[in-house]
């Protein structure tokens, strides 16, 4: 109408759960507006910085990889890592791994990285090249829209803090994880439907899904940090986990 004024409509903000996969990165974009969340096509990307380059920009992402590291050899657990898997609770508190110092990073081979870190087994190993980019990529600026999460930490956050017992390799598992995002998601449940793309399996929604509920809260503000008093390494990164 002319001399009028146009409805007041509510902000669309591009949100994300982001999880390692063996094709790269899973990708679950969704976007939210007031309290309604509309999640997008999956993808899997092959690098860090084609995540972090995506279009549209994300306003706020959930990313399941360790951000912030100690320079030389030191324990298997940061303080956010050991504070998460206190939360997380027995059995799940296992899928926390350790995480590796800069020095083992760097190390050219297994042997080279156990000598420095005798805890870093085999499989730790093949998980350094999530963190190899992370380290490579993610800078102190991106920490004001990328925050390092857990899927595990985030489904007990759905889950009123209370530990989960299931495995979410396992159809049970799947079946608990998903009646806590129909009750708190509303309409994300659904992707734990999808046929995942190529290079991700079902685990992979699974955990992206809940990643998703974490970046939900830090774009509103509600999402709290392990530990809370900060930490910080000599990169200036914060070495935290974000619920």
């Amino acid at each position: 109408m002319a001399g009028g004024h146009a409805p007041n409509r509510p902000t669309i903000t591009q949100i994300a759960g982001v999880t390692p996969c063996p094709g790269g990165w899973l990708v679950l974009p969704a976007r939210l507006s007031g309290i309604a969340i509309i999640t997008d096509e999956v993808v899997v990307i092959e690098t860090l910085s084609g995540v972090l380059d995506h279009k549209p920009t994300f306003d706020t992402a959930a990313i399941e990889v360790p951000i912030g590291l100690f320079d030389e050899p030191s324990a298997p657990y940061r303080n956010c890592d050991a504070a998460a898997r206190e939360l997380i609770g027995w059995p799940r508190a296992s899928a926390l791994f350790a995480v590796p110092s800069r020095a083992a990073l760097q190390a050219p081979t297994f042997e080279a990285a156990r000598q420095l870190e005798p805890w870093i087994s085999r499989s730790d190993w093949r998980r350094f090249r999530w963190i190899r980019q992370a380290e490579a990529e993610i800078q102190p600026f991106h920490q004001r829209r990328w925050f390092s999460a857990h899927s595990d930490l985030s489904y007990v956050s759905l889950n009123g803090d209370e530990p989960l017992a299931s495995s979410p390799h396992l159809d049970e598992g799947v079946a608990e994880r998903r009646a806590l995002l129909q009750q708190r998601m509303p309409g994300v449940e659904e992707v734990l439907d999808r046929t995942p793309p190529a290079g991700a399996t079902r685990i992979h929604l699974v955990r992206a899904a809940g990643l998703l509920w974490t970046a939900r809260r830090a774009q509103g503000r509600a999402a709290t940090r392990l530990p809370v008093e900060g930490d910080w390494d000599a990169s200036g990164l914060r070495m935290e986990l974000v619920r």
